[in-house]
Parts: C-alpha cells; structure tokens; sequence
C-alpha cells in the first residue's frame, strides 16, 4: 500500500492545474489562428475572442484570490497581461484592431511559461 504525503498530493493538484491550464490557453490560441486566417469580422473570431474573455476573466479572478499561492508580483504582472488580452480583445471586437497576432503572440508565451 502506498501512502502519499499532503506535500506529494498537493504537488499533483498544482501540476494537474498548470495542465489545465496551458490546455485552454493553447485552445485559446487555436482559435485566435483559426480567426485571424478567416479575418476578424468572422464567425470564428467571434467565437475565439468570447473563448479567451472568458478564460482570462476568470485566470484573474483567480489571481486576484487570497488562496492563489503564486507571488504577488507574479500575480499582479498576470492580471496585467490578463487586462491587456481583454481590452485587445475588445478593440479587436470593436474594429478598433484588425490583427489578432499581438493576443496570439503574449498567449503563446504564458502558455510556455506554464510547462
């Protein structure tokens, strides 16, 4: 019989969330490709920037909890990112902004620094 401490099954459910995690930000930018290839006024665009508002939304509510571990600059400077994404994503929405390379490029490097 094998016995686990705290620490070791603790160590899992961290690994397991940054799997998690890094999965919907590398769905996320599946679909940021997929919608900057049939242009922003597309369905599919449509479609990826709902999908990363609500997957940043709630990475920062997350952040911003008491029980998140992660420093707190750490934290502070992914909410920034987070904020920034969202309000790309709104300009994006808006017409403001015809490209969706600068989301794409910042997920891909939190993705990356998530492994």
């Amino acid at each position: 019989m094998y016995q686990f401490s705290y620490a070791e099954i603790q160590q899992d459910d961290v690994s397991e969330a940054k799997d998690r995690e890094r999965q919907l930000i590398d769905r996320s930018i599946e679909l940021m490709r997929r919608a900057q290839e049939k242009g922003v006024r597309s369905p599919e665009a449509a479609n990826a920037l709902f999908f990363a508002r609500r997957i940043w939304v709630r990475f920062i509510e997350d952040l911003g909890s008491s029980e998140n571990e992660l420093d707190a600059e750490l934290r502070a400077n992914l909410i920034s990112v987070g904020i920034w994404i969202l309000k790309e994503a709104e300009k994006v929405r808006r017409g403001e902004v015809d490209d969706l390379s600068g989301i794409i490029e910042i997920s891909e490097i939190i993705r990356d620094g998530l492994k």
